[in-house]
């Protein structure tokens, strides 16, 4: 029979060792470790291609994502210090190559690849990684034809943006000698590789940041250039850092990058693109011989503009000459008015010196010795008179006659009433012949109030 503690006759209610088991339990976390060690004893090193899906880049730095094809699917992790070295964005939708260890996360019972390295899957995903950034950063308006600015016709400082070891630069100065000899100003970064994306674009920032009274002149045009390659080589000009800084650039730039068939989105975002680097040298500055030609043709043109229109205005000046009427005509009557005048004039001088002598000899009649003599007594008597007037004035001449000047002792005003008097109480008076101290009993009156108070009057 059955024993009764199975059930259906193959579980048990208590686990227990049956004769001839040697299968002993093991943990899920011992198993998790060996199924990990046999992963990564097999697989450990593989390299998969597939599309990114599910990209994920975490605030540590740390990225997770998906690779899959139109079968299967595996998760990937790429730490932060690979996620930091890859030469492009991963983003959903890439075909890319991934490198790295095959291993599994007991936590949730996966299999991944810890990614070490990736890569684009051949052009065509690199192709389409440039018409999706493309796409992206049309829609924000960088490549719009109203933020392009006008290059400047004679810039005296140009800003190059370039390896300083390459063919690149030489032939740039070597161009502007030949057309404009210019002070240019190198800034030295990667073309390519590692880095070089985000060096060009602090150099163009670098440059929009310099002081316009700096030690170092800033520059009036910037030109960014590298020579040709595949696009691989050329890919830092496609990075989005270098795009952005290029737009936001305020000094007009030129974009000379590659071939002339050759296409980066530096040359969208630019103010000009240039197929090659000798030909942005030669859109940067124009040639000065054939300006100074062109300054010594204009020159001439004109001095024979000027010279016609003098010649012109001399047939126009003769012409008026011809037709207005002579000088003598048109002062005539103005010289004989002025004439008449005069004659006028001198009439009215010896009139006016007769009644002038006149009045004259009238006046010295009257300054006869006699006559003097009696208005200058008139004048004594009136001045007499006025003497004695303002003696008789003054104001202490009624003391002479036994009044007095009565003052306030305290502020010193003039006491005129009886009731000023009650009010001030201490009085001065003044006397011919000095000032005595009084004060003045109360008694029975009105109440004095100065506003109401009748004001002295001299006596």
């Amino acid at each position: 029979m059955p024993d009764p503690l199975f059930e259906n006759g193959n579980s048990r209610l208590v686990a227990e060792t049956l004769p001839g088991d040697n299968a002993a339990a093991v943990t899920v976390s011992e198993l998790s470790g060996r199924l990990k060690r046999m992963v990564e004893g097999e697989f450990g090193h593989v390299k998969l291609r597939g599309e990114i899906s599910g990209f994920k880049r975490a605030a540590s730095g740390h990225v997770y994502l998906c690779l899959k094809d139109e079968k299967a699917v595996i998760d990937g992790v790429m730490w932060r210090g690979v996620a930091n070295t890859v030469p492009f964005a991963p983003q959903d939708g890439l075909e890319v190559v991934a490198t790295g260890k095959l291993t599994t996360y007991p936590g949730r019972s996966k299999y991944q690849i810890v990614i070490d390295r990736m890569e684009l899957a051949g052009e065509g995903a690199l192709m389409a990684l440039f018409e999706k950034l493309k796409a992206k950063l049309g829609a924000e308006g960088l490549f719009a034809t109203e933020r392009k600015k006008r290059l400047p016709f004679l810039p005296r400082t140009i800003g190059v943006v370039t390896s300083p070891t390459g063919a690149v630069i030489r032939d740039i100065l070597h161009r502007l000698e030949d057309r404009c000899p210019t002070h240019v100003v190198v800034w030295p970064v990667k073309v390519q590789g590692d880095g070089a994306a985000e060096e060009v674009a602090r150099a163009v920032r670098g440059f929009d940041a310099m002081p316009v009274d700096g030690p170092v002149r800033r520059p009036d045009l910037l030109i960014v250039a590298r020579g040709g390659g595949s696009i691989e080589d050329l890919w830092a000009f496609n990075e989005e850092v270098v795009v952005r800084a290029i737009a936001d650039c305020s000094i007009p730039v030129i974009s000379a990058v590659g071939h002339e068939t050759d296409t980066s989105l530096s040359d969208h975002a630019a103010d000009l693109r240039a197929p090659t680097p000798t030909a942005a040298a030669e859109l940067a500055v124009p040639v000065v011989a054939e300006l100074r030609n062109l300054l010594s043709t204009m020159a001439l043109r004109t001095e024979r503009c000027a010279r016609r229109y003098h010649e012109r205005g001399r047939e126009r000046l003769d012409a008026l000459v011809r037709v207005m009427p002579k000088r003598d005509a048109l002062l005539g009557p103005q010289r004989q008015r002025a004439d008449e005048a005069a004659r006028a004039l001198g009439l009215a001088l010896e009139r006016r010196l007769t009644v002038a002598r006149r009045d004259l000899d009238r006046a010295s009649g009257a300054l006869r010795p006699a006559m003097l003599a009696h208005r200058l007594t008139a004048a004594r008597d009136r001045l007499a008179a006025a003497g004695r007037l303002l003696e008789a004035a003054h104001p202490e001449k009624p003391l002479q006659r036994g009044y007095a000047w009565v003052e306030n002792r305290v502020g010193g005003q003039v006491v005129a009433t009886a009731d000023a008097a009650r009010a001030a109480g201490a009085l001065k008076l003044h006397f011919r012949d000095g000032a005595v101290d009084a004060r003045v009993e109360r008694g029975g009156g009105k109440t004095y109030d100065p506003a109401k108070a009748e004001q002295p009057k001299l006596l």
